[in-house]
């Protein structure tokens, strides 16, 4: 139970912990679930330690060695060099810093010396085309020395995944977790494949998909091993990444920037730090950057011996790349001679290569932004029904890891079988009272209105686009709209872009539309629809919102018609949009249907959903963009406003909840929330607050480990840190409204970025709508759940993992369940429920809306030693828009 002491504003783990109850309701469901049990065979050594070492690599010289280039190359060695010294010991190593035993190596500390060859390091790197001596350039490979150590740091039982295989708590489960993970890791390295945080992936054809642009997705897997209820597992999950096809570096920039041919290729980009492999040596390297000059033209200096019966001195001439390579090494170059040469080596001393006598080296991560085209290609090719994942997860052979036979560990090839529950589908309402029927949770509106529908009246419509038939369009938007019960009568205006200003930058094309309709106009519109020319990744979206939502205050809605008639589906969802910005509600759900809604709407209860949205993959500098919804209008759960800010890039906790000024006022976003609600709920101060956060999910793999060991006082204070920073803020906005108001609070992280997967054996269906899990696979003590609550249509269903952090409530397992599917359904831009809780989902919709007002890509690039530069902040939103829904 956690307690939150006021008097400090700190929350704190109380050392009592109470097994939470399980839920009820629904008709149960066997699932499969792709989790696989850990446990120790029964002759094993329970009584033996993990060893854990402190490894240190330098060089030859005694300067620090990079671990990550050539850590596990220089372990693989002394292993082989120095098998005896170590007592024939095998051993788990991290790639970095760590070094894991069963049972203790014959010191505590231990220095070695290996020689690699060929090896690939930044330093001291010699020069395999310096022309130095006829001898020297034949030599086929570069030796280098390391000098290793390897010193005792921590020992702890083995006996702890015994006693977590039981579901009891173990001091120590953390640290056994973490050597199990090492030790497949080391597995999947040794093997060749390529390490992505928690993920690896294996170099064979078939798990390569060609994405264009000289990208390739690249299928493996991810793993973590987990304590749950059922006691300790691995968390087996097919995963994704990006990798560079391994062509010749020509193809590759001329297919990555999509050019016709080399003479068209930006050389300042996109090369630099990418490895190859070079054909005339079959040596590695990374490309440290370009040589200023042609293959034609780049010199250096190559030391030559003159002829005499001594052999003659040394001298140093002066020769173009270009010709050693064809002249001296007798090497045919096509046409590397008019590009830039590549150089391996450092900016003091270059080492050039011809552009045709280098190829990329396959399993090589692709870190940039990818196209539009990439990514629903990505999505289209990487999508697996049921059945295709759960074949994919059993061809994985990760219980053949060596290192687990011979210290007792055993992994089931079994997938786990588990007991879940259907919850019953939400109660819906629609216009003049009628009873929605959702179904595979879909309902529709076929014949009915919508539960609040709005007047829509005066409104313009705004054209980028020439393809659709605009006349048919507003009279079929009219017509739909009468069908639902919306006041809409024909628009005001139609303006249409002006040619000449088609081939300008969008924000011009953006202001001189706006200006136009301004102009003739003379009033403000309630409402305008913009056409825009395309759908996906249109430039004109941002710099379109952010000019009506910050500059004249007009909600909006964007459509991007594929054809040139649209269908009723595609009207009535564009109308649901307009009509939840417009201040109306599409449906509502029926609040006497569950227990659970009676509890928040009998007491004043605000909602909060927030989320950080992050920039995009290659972008380190751009801002981050947090988001807080929160409810209005209690009872009602159905209706938010937002409030959106930037922050620093990749925070993931979100800082602007309370800030306060000079002046005893506050201008963080909690603040604006609270007036929000008192002013929209009948002048009530919210008794209860809910808080749904995206924010913390990153913290939920901690947890499972952290929870279990709180009664031993580990890690303690980085769960109470972590809860303090966004909880606390919240609390002092409440003080400085009024000292003696104390609401009590529930904050339940909403986790989707995880790898459980539901099952059905033997169906290639996802599992239905509100399948829920409670038991076995979530954490022995806490109170968490997963919960899918969406039709999964289209590949494998992910479900929602929710794990209460705070419980002032003191709701029952079945209250919060039963609110939290019904929460799903309150989303008012579709007839579907969602995976997520709708606050979440509609916090992320902001985040990402906002994103575009910012062009994120002129932003200057940071570097290293350099200050951060200023977060750039958003426009104010216009007040007529700021309380509305504009994010559907």
């Amino acid at each position: 139970m956690l307690n939150l002491l006021r008097d400090h504003h700190q929350f704190q783990i109380d050392s009592q912990w109470l097994d939470v109850d399980l839920g009820e309701p629904g008709e149960t469901i066997q699932l499969v679930i792709n989790h696989f049990k850990v446990s120790m065979h029964s002759n094993a050594n329970t009584g033996a330690h993990f060893y854990q070492y402190n490894v240190s690599l330098a060089h030859e010289d005694g300067h620090p060695a990079d671990a990550k280039d050539i850590g596990r190359k220089v372990m693989d060695k002394v292993h082989e060099t120095y098998h005896t010294e170590m007592a024939s010991m095998s051993f788990a190593y991290d790639g970095e810093k760590s070094l894991f035993t069963i049972g203790s190596l014959p010191s505590k500390k231990l220095r070695f010396t290996v020689v690699l060859e060929d090896a690939s390091s930044n330093r001291n790197i010699d020069n395999p085309d310096d022309g130095s001596d006829r001898k020297r350039s034949r030599r086929p490979y570069h030796s280098k020395t390391f000098n290793v150590e390897i010193s005792f740091a921590a020992k702890f039982p083995m006996d702890s995944i015994v006693r977590a295989s039981y579901g009891q708590p173990s001091k120590h489960l953390q640290d056994a977790a973490q050597v199990l993970d090492i030790i497949l890791r080391q597995h999947a390295a040794k093997k060749g494949c390529l390490l992505v945080r928690q993920s690896f992936f294996d170099n064979l054809p078939k798990n390569f998909t060609p994405l264009g642009g000289g990208v390739l997705g690249c299928r493996g897997f991810n793993s973590s091993f987990r304590a749950t209820q059922g006691g300790l597992f691995l968390n087996m999950d097919v995963s994704t990444t990006l990798v560079i096809q391994p062509d010749p570096v020509r193809d590759f920039l001329v297919s990555n920037q999509n050019v016709k041919d080399m003479y068209h290729i930006d050389w300042s980009k996109d090369a630099k730090n990418l490895r190859v492999k070079t054909l005339h040596s079959n040596a590695e390297w990374k490309i440290s950057g370009l040589s200023e000059r042609t293959c034609r033209n780049q010199t250096f200096l190559m030391k030559q011996r003159n002829e005499g019966p001594d052999g003659g001195e040394v001298r140093s001439v002066e020769v173009t790349v270009y010709d050693y390579f064809v002249k001296h090494r007798k090497i045919s170059l096509q046409y590397s001679g008019d590009f830039p040469c590549i150089n391996v080596g450092r900016s003091k001393r270059p080492v050039y290569i011809p552009l045709e006598l280098c190829t990329l080296v396959s399993l090589q991560r692709y870190t940039k932004p990818l196209s539009t085209q990439q990514r629903s290609s990505l999505v289209e090719k990487s999508r697996q029904n049921p059945q295709e994942r759960m074949r994919a997860l059993k061809s994985n052979k990760y219980d053949a890891n060596p290192m687990f036979r011979s210290s007792g560990i055993s992994i089931s090839t079994q997938f786990t079988q588990v007991e879940g529950r259907i919850l019953p589908t939400p109660s819906l309402k629609s216009g003049n009272g009628q009873d929605l029927s959702p179904r595979n949770g879909r309902w529709n509106f076929n014949n009915k209105e919508l539960a609040q529908p709005t007047k829509i009246d005066p409104w313009l419509i705004a054209s980028f686009s020439s393809r659709c038939n605009m006349k048919t369009l507003v009279q079929d938007l009219i017509k739909c709209a009468k069908m639902k019960g919306i006041s809409m009568g024909n628009p005001a205006e139609i303006f249409t872009e002006n040619p000449q200003f088609m081939r300008e930058p969008a924000p011009v094309r953006v202001d001189k539309m706006i200006s136009t309709m301004m102009s003739q106009f003379r009033r403000l519109p309630q409402f305008i629809l913009c056409i825009l020319p395309q759908k996906k990744n249109c430039d004109i979206y941002g710099p379109w919102k952010r000019q009506c939502l910050s500059g004249c205050g007009v909600p909006t809605q964007c459509i991007a018609p594929s054809t040139p008639v649209v269908n009723d589906q595609y009207l009535t969802n564009v109308l649901l949009k307009i009509n939840a910005k417009l201040g109306g509600l599409n449906s509502l759900l029926t609040m006497g249907y569950c227990p659970s809604l009676r509890l928040i709407s009998t007491i004043p209860t605000l909602i909060l959903g927030m989320d950080v949205s992050h920039g995009s993959p290659g972008r380190a500098d751009a801002p981050s963009i947090a988001a807080v919804v929160s409810s209005r209008h209690w009872p009602s759960i159905s209706q938010y406003r937002a409030t959106v800010r930037t922050q620093s890039p990749k925070l993931e906790m979100i800082d602007s909840l309370f800030e306060p000024l000079l002046n005893s006022k506050d201008s963080g976003i909690i603040r604006g929330t609270l007036l929000d609600f008192y002013k929209t709920s009948a002048k009530r101060k919210p008794e209860q607050i809910i808080i749904f956060s995206s924010t913390l999910s990153w913290l939920l793999p901690c947890i499972f480990f952290f929870i279990d060991q709180f009664r031993d006082g580990v890690g303690e204070s980085q769960f109470n840190q972590v809860l303090n920073i966004e909880l606390e803020q919240i609390i002092e906005a409440c003080k400085l409204l009024d000292e003696q108001w104390h609401p009590k609070f529930m904050v339940i992280i909403a986790q989707k970025n995880h790898h459980t997967r539901f099952f059905q054996n033997g169906s290639p269906s996802n599992v239905p709508p509100g399948t829920i899990v409670d038991n076995t696979i979530c954490h022995p003590r806490n109170n968490d759940f997963y919960l899918c609550a969406h039709a999964g249509m289209i590949g494998t269903s992910r479900p929602t993992h929710y794990h209460v952090l705070l419980d002032e409530l003191g709701f029952s397992a079945d209250d919060l369940q039963q609110l939290v599917h019904s929460l799903c359904y309150v989303y008012q831009r579709s007839t579907t429920a969602v995976s997520l809780v709708a606050p979440v989902c509609y916090a992320h919709l902001a985040a990402a809306q906002v994103a575009q007002f910012i062009k994120f890509e002129d932003l200057p690039e940071s570097s290293s030693g350099h200050a951060a530069a200023p977060v750039p902040q958003l426009p104010s939103f216009h007040e007529k828009v700021a309380d509305t829904m504009f994010f559907c």
